[in-house]
């Protein structure tokens, strides 16, 4: 068999798996296992990972482990159980003030915000439609629209619009054949939160141009100096958008794969419809699990809090090395432009750079070159309590301090 001419296009063709080209995350872990392994005696200050380093709350693993037993939980869970589309309706309520979704009809789960947004485009993507997609970002929606044929229009996010899109300046011509307009906030890598005034004019942009918005709130507890905000909660919002919430981030249950789809009724409906074809549900146990804290405020700040204070200090620590840091409106990460030297070393992008702290001096960040030169540092670092974290801190300033750093 030569399976090289049987892949489809939308992956490669006949040239798929033959280049070199290696994809950013995998080229970091690479790089992270050389450092590893080229300085064993030297600890790794992993400031890349994008995942909780904590459990999820007791009572939701308490609730897990009596689910698991009861016989009721055994068998398909389709489109998920009534139980878990309330309690995201009390959760959508209690943390963001959204009141009256309908859980028949507004809400259905997901296993995860990935699934979710590689199908949504199986919902609404004929090849030659337009989908907008904000850069940098997460590009699963966009990835999937493009297997389908649709013209990906990418959005560049710039610090001096506080990394929000700028809607004016998307052609009229590519408005009027768009389909999907993806926004992710708090976003990822950035940091950035949205305010009551962008979502304000990205409904308005949405109803004139018939546009359906795919807002990707997987860090929608994680902020920070402001109040949670839900594009659902401003005026004509489900009616142009749907939202994606998730468990991984707010309650550290980035494992268990699990999350929503709550808005536009008819959206909610077709991204069912297409679900149901793709998977049987995910696990009713975790659902349940799921009921017993997600609405449930104290379990959330305390997560939210742990993050805030991660966040201050990893701020003074890279400030004091002479990186442009502040606080992020939202997530976990800090998003600072990339130094653009150290000693005698000059690098060209933020991957130079990233690749560079992490081969010569074992600390891991992730680098960005789509709009300037950024690195993203998470503060989702393993380490034990308070006093590894300033252990952690003080180690990283450390490092950065013999560097020499040079920025512009």
């Amino acid at each position: 068999m030569d399976l090289q001419k049987l892949y489809a296009e939308r992956i490669g063709g006949e040239k798929f798996g033959l280049g070199n080209e290696i994809y950013k995350f995998e080229k970091i872990k690479r790089a992270r296992a050389a450092a590893l392994k080229a300085r064993p005696q030297v600890e790794l200050l992993d400031f890349g990972v994008g995942e909780p380093d904590q459990l999820a709350p007791f009572p939701i693993r308490e609730a897990l482990k009596r689910a698991v037993d009861d016989p009721a939980n055994r068998g398909y869970a389709d489109n998920g159980i009534r139980e878990f589309r309330l309690a995201a309706c009390r959760y959508m309520e209690e943390f963001f003030g959204v009141k009256g979704l309908n859980p028949d009809t507004e809400v259905n789960h997901s296993i995860g915000s990935k699934p979710a947004l590689a199908m949504l485009p199986l919902c609404f993507v004929n090849p030659g439609d337009v989908v907008l997609t904000t850069v940098p970002g997460y590009p699963v929606l966009a990835t999937h629209a493009r297997y389908l044929g649709a013209e990906i229009v990418k959005l560049p996010l710039h610090r001096e619009n506080g990394f929000l899109p700028d809607l004016k300046k998307i052609p009229a011509a590519k408005a009027k054949g768009t389909k999907l307009f993806y926004v992710n906030y708090p976003n990822n890598p950035t940091g950035a939160a949205a305010t009551e005034a962008f979502f304000d004019e990205l409904i308005a942009f949405a109803a004139k141009h018939n546009v359906l918005i795919v807002q990707d709130a997987a860090y929608a507890t994680l902020v920070y100096g402001r109040e949670r905000l839900s594009i659902l909660g401003r005026p004509g919002g489900k009616d142009v958008a749907i939202e994606l919430h998730s468990m991984s981030k707010s309650y550290n249950m980035t494992g268990w794969r699990l999350g929503f789809v709550a808005g536009h009724a008819g959206a909610v409906k077709a991204f069912a419809e297409v679900k149901d074809n793709t998977d049987s549900g995910q696990f009713k146990a975790i659902q349940h699990a799921a009921c017993a804290g997600i609405a449930d405020r104290q379990l959330s700040e305390a997560i939210r809090l742990h993050y805030e204070r991660r966040l201050k200090l990893l701020v003074a620590a890279l400030r004091r090395a002479g990186f442009d840091a502040e606080m992020p409106g939202g997530t976990f990460y800090l998003y600072v432009p990339a130094p653009v030297g150290a000693g005698k070393n000059t690098f060209k992008t933020a991957e130079d750079a990233s690749q560079f702290l992490l081969r010569e001096h074992s600390v891991s960040t992730v680098p960005w070159d789509d709009v300037g030169a950024f690195l993203r540092f998470s503060a989702t670092f393993e380490s034990r309590g308070d006093a590894g974290d300033q252990r952690v801190f003080a180690e990283l300033e450390k490092r950065l301090a013999a560097v020499e750093l040079k920025f512009n």
